[in-house]
């Protein structure tokens, strides 16, 4: 699972790691593109609860199975893409396929470990997103460089077909859905439950700058800073590191150190201010300090990614592991579809100091909002169901 989340994440980094190329040769401005990234965030938000359902239902085989296979031909189809519509089309059908990753990882990791080891276990799952944000810079550019962009989305699609070879073979020690014991104090998900809601506000909010670095940080680079594509690619590897680290760090913080509601009170709040330092990156003055922001932002913004994940899996059932992982995840990619056309328009103003006091706040919302919802929803259960 950590393979197949590394190897997501190269496919969709690749669209932009390379977007200053692509956009200079097809014509397309920094809005078409925020438009490009949210057709694929729009499908990624359907597809997430979509396959988290699925994969409940049907088990992590055969879903994986479809999903990376539908993924990897979409990869594949962008280097036939000439436009916006095309580069459109390929990016929806990629985003959905792409909604089993998370599901999928979620969902392995509750079926294979106990309860006080699964933080970390999605933590390795869910690093593969990370880790391939970090080789895409480096595997990608020399191939772009040799062989043009198209050839480079040809060796996306290559990956994806080698991961399901693999998968064919190491899938058949994958128990069955059935196998996996739901907590019996533990509710299903509802979303009638404000604690869903509480869930969903600090993973989509709060984990907002992954995104926004993500999709983002090359053009900022280039725009702002005047960096060739080479250059950007020798040095995009660095931010996603972070987010690496930050994975792992906060997957051991969850496990060893959260007992209650109030270690998420203390933890998302320390979280959300270290937040508020990203909104400074246009005014530091050197690539090594700029840099070193967006790796501790990122770093920061993996919390969000993780300690959601945790209180959810404690609060209801991990017999909706799936389900639980598609909603958060979808949560975040509709998030993303909404500002990153909003994004790009003040890209293309130039207006970097609003583009990052923005994305700097949505932590602070989101952990207001889970704030408010979680107590609502504490209020509401049932004694048996409080965590």
């Amino acid at each position: 699972m950590l393979l197949v989340s590394l190897i997501s994440y190269i496919d969709r980094n690749t669209l932009a790691l390379l977007a200053p190329t692509i956009l200079g040769e097809t014509g397309l401005n920094s809005e078409q593109y925020g438009f490009v990234i949210s057709a694929f965030s729009v499908a990624y938000m359907i597809g997430n609860p979509a396959w988290g359902v699925l994969l409940d239902r049907y088990g992590v085989r055969p879903g994986m199975s479809v999903a990376v296979t539908l993924w990897t031909a979409a990869s594949a189809a962008h280097a036939f893409a000439t436009g916006f519509w095309s580069f459109a089309a390929a990016r929806a059908c990629l985003g959905f396929g792409e909604g089993a990753t998370f599901p999928g990882g979620l969902r392995t990791a509750a079926q294979t470990l106990p309860a006080h080891a699964r933080s970390r276990g999605i933590a390795v799952a869910y690093s593969g997103g990370s880790l391939g944000a970090v080789a895409t810079p480096i595997i990608v550019t020399p191939i772009a460089a040799a062989v043009g962009w198209r050839g480079a989305f040809w060796f996306t699609g290559f990956v994806g077909c080698a991961w399901l070879a693999l998968w064919y073979f190491a899938s058949r020690h994958v128990s069955a859905p059935a196998r996996l014991p739901p907590e019996s104090s533990a509710p299903q998900v509802r979303l009638s439950d404000p604690r869903a809601w509480a869930f969903m506000s600090a993973y989509a909010l709060g984990a907002l700058p992954l995104g926004f670095v993500l999709y983002g940080a090359a053009i900022y680079l280039a725009q702002a800073r005047g960096l060739d594509q080479v250059r950007i690619g020798a040095l995009l590897w660095i931010p996603p590191l972070g987010w690496e680290v930050g994975y792992f760090f906060w997957g051991w913080i969850a496990d060893r150190f959260v007992k209650g509601r109030r270690s998420y009170d203390l933890l998302l709040g320390a979280a959300m201010l270290l937040s508020l330092p990203l909104a400074v990156v246009p005014q530091l003055a050197g690539i090594t300090a700029t840099m070193l922001e967006l790796f501790f932002g990122m770093f920061i913004a993996a919390g969000f990614v993780i300690l959601p994940i945790a209180y959810a899996t404690r609060v209801f059932s991990t017999a909706s592991a799936g389900l639980i992982a598609g909603l958060g995840a979808g949560s975040w990619s509709a998030v993303v579809a909404i500002v990153m056309p909003i994004f790009g328009r003040l890209f293309d103003q130039k207006d970097w100091q609003t583009a990052f006091l923005t994305a700097a706040s949505f932590p602070v919302a989101g952990y207001l909002g889970w704030w408010l919802l979680d107590r609502l929803g504490h209020r509401a259960a049932r004694p048996a169901e409080r965590l």
